[in-house]
């Protein structure tokens, strides 16, 4: 490195890591020298900071860009250091091309080699002057902030405050000077505030984010909320002098919150059955007097009607005759509502004037701050109506259409009389977020009963009708709907035949009853299937459909128009396992699923321990799967937690009595299964019931033949004939041709592109299944090959011959296998 290459205040720098690290130099000005300072390397950064252009500087000496004598003892100490392994960083004086001098921070990296070559690789920065604030920068900062600040002496009389608290206040800064917050601002909880600057003098302790409300001069008329910051103020001698407060108004903030808070408790309160008229009235009850002194709320006939026929939909139009409400809640902090018109089921054709009836159909509230009872409007279309609004004071209103799922349901009406205070514009965003939920709730009550027999309908037709488990298991299902007043759930099962005689078992539970619940079952049957379609092991196809409940549910709450095409997700358990006849292994994996029950041929009961995920939608958390090797004619159970909870029971005695029922001799598994489902739930309970039962079999090795497969073009004839030979030997002659066929393709496509060790294994099943296995991660492609190719048609072919093919991974490598219908009668 060339004496003056670099210059003081060195420091020590973290060692860099990989060759990838010595250039990763971001913006800075960097350049690359050799050990004797001839600069090989030059970026544009370094052009931007120095003004040299590389055909200038490359092939140079470093030393010239230096505005310092050399000093190459300094130098070689530096370039010693960085041999090590250790890079170094400084300050160093260099030149512009125009000749000005530029203080740069200076980092070099641990020296490296370019092909012979020693270097070193360097980056700079300029260094930046601090900018520092100034005496009348700061007075601006303090005066103009809009921040309120105010200084209080020890016993917090006002010493000095800046406009902005002047202007929250409504008090002269005049004024304010020399006097005490409760005797200016009474309204605003002026000796609370007093009580804590005094604490915050005598403990030192700061309060931050105290909120307070109140009223001020400056706004008479509208409570405000506040957020203030206290603080000690401190001499020279750490002795307290006063207090310093910063105060920003939140009243916004302050009232959402607050409305928020009252939405809140409405939805604990309103709603709590599925009865229209009970709904209505909790309403009204909820509202008064926490938010109005007085509410009616009056719903359409048709709404109130048993069956619901002739609802009103709003993009219909106006409805052809004149609709008819009728009371069906009300309320008053009067006793008795004195000042209502009609009462609870009496008919009603009211909206407030001018508007008529067909304004229903508008989901804008109407908002009347001020009601005028010599209005002519009132006088002539509602005079009963206006001689109250005389009688009992009543002031301010808002009425606001029901309406949910495009329907419209009635009108809600809020009024005020006691409360002196009208109603402003945020209590309108209130009163119609109250009338909505409330809305949902009556239009929840008035589909129950259309909407039970829907999904049991629906959930009947989404549950598998007749299942199968091949030679592999033997299968027996139960079924029970839960008690019609709990509503019909979303429990569900599914035996699904996977390739190489496997077969994947599904259980499952969805949360919560009715068509949400049903629709929701449907779709996660359906992605069970597509995923264990795509030969995934149970610990992957759980995540996946982790996945896809998370997406849904995000889909879902993303989108703010109410639509009943959209089912909303509740919550759901699973347990998936996979039984292997050839292995006699069973591979599971769970999220928040009852784990299953086992019975071995002697009738020793246990429920295995497999890893507890979590249930589906929560995300987050790996799920991991679980292996058995059981005996042949073990029998598993798979059930939902209707089957082991209960009333009159905890879940350990359930699955106690479901092993004691189980192990009971018994040849035929349908009737066990019946039998189990009866004993354990002899009365019909809240939840639905589902209870799969397989008994394992075992695949003999005389339906199972492999051979290794060398990596030789020329094995490939030998394979050939031993696949045909072997399938002749099984009695399936005519399948001959095309397994050589399939086998030939298979096995030459790993010989060509696979990684060994490779092996070719034949399955005689109640299908014939042809696999070739590999150490290689890299999925198969189908293509259709171009006239003018000489390959690529391998796995065409292999489709088209094979009823059915796929590909599936697992440890250490994957998995190509093709399967063929076996003709009756071999």
């Amino acid at each position: 490195m060339a004496s003056g290459a670099f210059g003081r205040h060195g420091t020590d720098a973290p060692p860099t890591e990989g060759p990838r690290a010595h250039f990763d130099a971001s913006n800075d000005a960097v350049a690359v020298v050799r050990a004797d300072g001839t600069v090989i390397g030059w970026t544009l950064g370094a052009e931007a900071l120095l003004g040299y252009t590389a055909a200038e500087v490359v092939g140079s000496s470093a030393s010239r860009l230096l505005a310092m004598p050399g000093d190459p003892r300094r130098v070689a100490a530096i370039a010693e250091r960085c041999r090590t392994g250790v890079g170094w960083n400084g300050v160093i004086p260099v030149r512009h091309r125009d000749g000005r001098r530029i203080e740069a921070d200076l980092r070099v990296s641990p020296a490296f080699r370019i092909g012979e070559d020693e270097c070193f690789l360097g980056s700079m920065r300029e260094q930046r002057p601090q900018w520092t604030v100034g005496q009348s920068i700061l007075e601006g900062f303090l005066t103009r902030s809009p921040v309120g600040m105010a200084v209080m002496d020890r016993e917090l009389r006002y010493v000095w405050l800046n406009d902005t608290l002047e202007n929250f206040g409504g008090v002269p800064r005049e004024q304010r000077l020399g006097r005490r917050i409760s005797e200016l601002l009474p309204g605003l909880q002026g000796e609370t505030l007093e009580v804590l600057m005094r604490k915050v003098m005598a403990t030192g302790i700061p309060v931050v984010d105290h909120e307070y409300a109140g009223w001020s001069w400056s706004d008479p008329h509208r409570e405000h909320a506040y957020a203030g910051s206290f603080f000690p103020l401190l001499d020279g001698a750490d002795a307290v002098t006063g207090v310093c407060y910063m105060v920003t108004d939140v009243t916004e903030r302050w009232h959402a919150r607050q409305l928020l808070a009252l939405v809140n408790e409405a939805g604990s309160f309103v709603g709590r059955t599925l009865d229209v008229m009970r709904t209505a009235q909790e309403l009204a009850d909820f509202a008064v007097p926490r938010f109005a002194d007085f509410v009616a709320v009056d719903l359409l006939e048709t709404v109130l009607s048993s069956e619901g026929h002739g609802t009103w939909l709003t993009d219909a139009g106006p409805p052809t005759a004149r609709p008819t409400l009728r009371r069906a809640g009300l309320n008053s902090v009067r006793e008795g509502s004195p000042e209502a018109i009609a009462q609870v089921g009496d008919p009603v054709a009211f909206v407030p004037p001018p508007h008529d009836v067909i304004r229903l159909t508008d989901a804008d509230p109407i908002f009347t701050p001020v009601l005028d009872p010599d209005d002519p409007v009132w006088e002539d279309e509602a005079p009963l109506r206006a001689a109250s609004i005389r009688e009992f004071g009543l002031h301010s209103l808002i009425s606001v259409p029901m309406l949910a799922r495009n329907t419209v349901l009635g009108l809600t009406t809020f009024i005020r009389s006691v409360n002196p205070v009208s109603f402003q514009q945020e209590d309108v965003l209130l009163a119609r977020e109250l009338v909505a939920r409330a809305a949902l709730c009556v239009d929840n009550a008035r589909r129950y009963t259309r909407e039970h027999a829907a999904a049991v309908t629906l959930q009947r037709s989404l549950l598998p009708h007749a299942l199968t488990g091949g030679t592999a298991l033997e299968v027996a299902s139960s079924y029970l709907p839960a008690d019609p007043t709990g509503g019909v759930g979303g429990d569900w099962f599914d035996v699904i035949p996977l390739s190489a005689a496997r077969v994947g078992l599904v259980v499952g539970d969805v949360v919560g009853h009715g068509i949400a619940a049903a629709a929701t079952m449907g779709r996660l049957r359906t992605a069970v299937q597509t995923l264990a379609d795509m030969e995934m092991p149970p610990d992957e196809l759980l995540a996946h459909l982790d996945d896809l409940v998370l997406r849904l549910s995000e889909g879902q709450s993303g989108n703010s128009v109410a639509d009943e095409s959209v089912t909303p997700f509740l919550g759901a358990t699973c347990l998936y396992a996979v039984y292997d006849p050839v292995t006699r292994r069973c591979t599971m994996a769970r999220a928040g699923h009852p784990p299953p029950v086992v019975v071995d041929p002697e009738g020793r009961v246990s429920f295995p321990e497999l890893p507890a995920g979590p249930p589906l939608g929560l995300g987050g958390v790996p799920f991991e799967s679980a292996e058995l090797e059981l005996d042949e004619n073990s029998l598993i159970g798979l059930y939902t937690n209707g089957l082991v909870e209960g009333p009159d029971h905890d879940v350990d005695q359930g699955l106690t009595r479901l092993g004691e029922v189980l192990s009971r001799p018994a040849t035929d598994l349908e009737e066990r299964c019946a039998d189990a489902v009866r004993e354990l739930m002899p009365v019909p309970q809240p939840d639905d019931i589902a209870l799969l039962l397989v008994r394992t079999h075992a695949l003999g090795a005389d339906r199972v033949v492999s051979w290794d497969v060398p990596v030789d073009p020329a094995a490939v004839a030998d394979l050939r004939a031993r696949a045909t030979d072997q399938v002749a030997e099984w009695g399936c002659a005519d399948l001959a041709m095309t397994t050589e066929l399939i086998v030939s393709e298979l096995v030459t496509n790993a010989i060509r592109y696979a990684t060994p060790p490779i092996r070719l294994r034949l399955i005689r099943d109640t299908r014939l299944t042809c696999e070739v296995s590999d150490a290689s991660s890299t999925a198969p492609r189908l293509r259709h090959a171009r006239s003018t190719d000489e390959g690529g048609r391998g796995l065409f072919l292999v489709a088209q011959l094979a009823h059915r093919w796929g590909a599936r991974y697992e440890g250490g490598g994957k998995v190509i296998w093709a399967e063929q219908e076996i003709p009756e009668g071999y």
